[in-house]
């Protein structure tokens, strides 16, 4: 890590205790910095507390006093918290300068950095990313980090020149940077998301492309070229676009074309050979191979992740196979985009678990890509407005239940041999889960349940 003395003395407050703001906290007490941290909640926890006590670390939880801010030169902000915070606001009124953890981070850093934003994708290329970077690797190691759940102020005390840091950038992380530059910057696709946060499209699209208002000519900006509105973006960068295309539109790039992917005019693979599902998967993977390819990867390298990664976690995820059903984790698919091209994935009849936070939309847009969904199951604050999509897209047989982990013995129920039970929900969990981690970890464990169930009985 970079030896900085810019904080020393200073007097930060950390607004969150969450990974990013525990790990920044410790990381600016290690700097010299005057550290207080504060959240309105208080941690379950008492550990995580005491560490930072025990450090001469002030920790102020269960309200947000203004009169934190009458001594303070710089905030630390966890990027779930809202500009409208009180604090928050109180501290932009004052003009007190606010970043977010990756910007420290990027300040210690000695490894190169790869940053990756996009509405959907992120943590799938950031994970093919790092495995591709890794493999047959003879010197250092490619890190991940970030939005990912690894804070990248812990990372980038370990990582030395020698390195990669991988790191999946939300649109949040990225309005509170001011120095951060990436080498190579990936934007994977922009849709509607986010617009409560940042209170228009606009907003979000301009959060999202500060990861490339930093890089130069030296630097790349790896752009998905599939829409027009994102070929008009790559403009506003000063690095090197590389564009990558699963619909053959350029081919200075990475793109796939006649059902294989190509690196400009190398043909690296099928795309059919690509473990993970869907259509979306190999937007990833071209992606993914862009920035190895220009990391110096070899294609051998490449291929061998590709054929063999089986997916992240909570994104269209393999749990297992029931008497030739198999059982699909796609929590992650909290709008409809997402879901769109986890449907479009499979060729097998799909029996669908959908449904949760109401943000004000109804679902008719899903019903081209029902096509294959042969069955539903609805459930959460939308249910009734999932069921209607699916009504008039003529889904033969839709039920309701209470929640995912009762959703999934009747999908079972509701199936044939041959078909795909897929959780892929359109919807945000907050209505019944606290996170998307949970609805799907909740998923897998009733699919367990149901394998241990269905054993015993034979």
């Amino acid at each position: 890590m970079k030896e900085i003395t810019n904080y020393k003395n200073m007097r930060i407050l950390v607004i969150g205790l969450g990974k990013s703001g525990f790990n920044a906290a410790k990381l600016l007490h290690k700097l010299g910095a005057q550290v207080t941290v504060n959240d309105l909640k208080t941690p379950k926890d008492e550990k995580i507390v005491t560490d930072l006590e025990d450090k001469g670390i002030q920790v102020i939880t269960g309200s947000h006093p203004l009169s934190l801010l009458d001594k303070t030169e710089l905030i630390v902000k966890n990027p779930g918290i809202p500009y409208s915070n009180v604090l928050v606001s109180a501290a932009m009124k004052q003009k007190i300068q606010i970043i977010t953890e990756p910007e420290l981070a990027y300040e210690i850093l000695e490894a190169q950095m790869i940053g990756i934003t996009g509405t959907n994708g992120k943590t799938t290329t950031t994970t093919m990313i790092s495995l591709m970077l890794n493999q047959d690797r003879q010197k250092g190691h490619a890190y991940v980090a970030g939005n990912i759940g690894i804070p990248a102020s812990k990372v980038a005390q370990k990582a030395t020149s020698d390195d990669v840091m991988v790191s999946e950038l939300s649109s949040f992380q990225l309005l509170g940077i001011t120095k951060l530059r990436p080498h190579i910057a990936v934007l994977t696709n922009i849709y509607e998301a986010h617009t409560d946060y940042h209170g228009s499209r606009e907003n979000y699209i301009k959060a999202k492309m500060r990861i490339t208002m930093n890089q130069d000519e030296n630097d790349f900006f790896v752009v998905n070229w599939d829409s027009e509105e994102w070929q008009n973006l790559s403009k506003q960068s000063h690095a090197k676009v590389i564009p990558f295309s699963r619909q053959d539109k350029i081919e200075t790039g990475a793109y796939e074309k006649n059902g294989f992917l190509y690196y400009r005019d190398e043909k690296i693979m099928a795309a059919e050979d690509i473990k993970v599902p869907g259509s979306h998967n190999v937007e990833n993977a071209l992606a993914a191979l862009t920035v190895a390819k220009l990391m110096g990867q070899t294609t051998e390298s490449i291929v061998e992740v590709l054929k063999t990664f089986s997916g992240v976690r909570h994104r269209t995820q393999y749990v297992t196979t029931l008497n030739n059903r198999k059982f699909y984790n796609d929590s992650k698919a909290t709008n409809m985009e997402a879901t769109e091209k986890a449907l479009s994935g499979f060729k097998s009849p799909i029996v669908l678990l959908a449904g949760g936070l109401d943000r004000g939309f109804t679902f008719e847009r899903l019903i081209p890509y029902f096509k294959n969904v042969s069955k539903m199951i609805v459930f959460g604050e939308t249910a009734d407005l999932m069921a209607e999509a699916g009504e008039k897209a003529g889904i033969s047989e839709i039920k309701h239940s209470k929640n995912v982990v009762s959703a999934v013995p009747l999908a079972y129920e509701m199936s044939h041999k041959g078909d795909i039970i897929l959780l892929s929900p359109a919807c945000a969990s907050w209505d019944q889960y606290p996170t998307f981690e949970v609805r799907g970890d909740m998923y897998i464990d009733a699919i367990e349940k149901l394998v241990k169930k269905v054993e015993e009985e034979k």
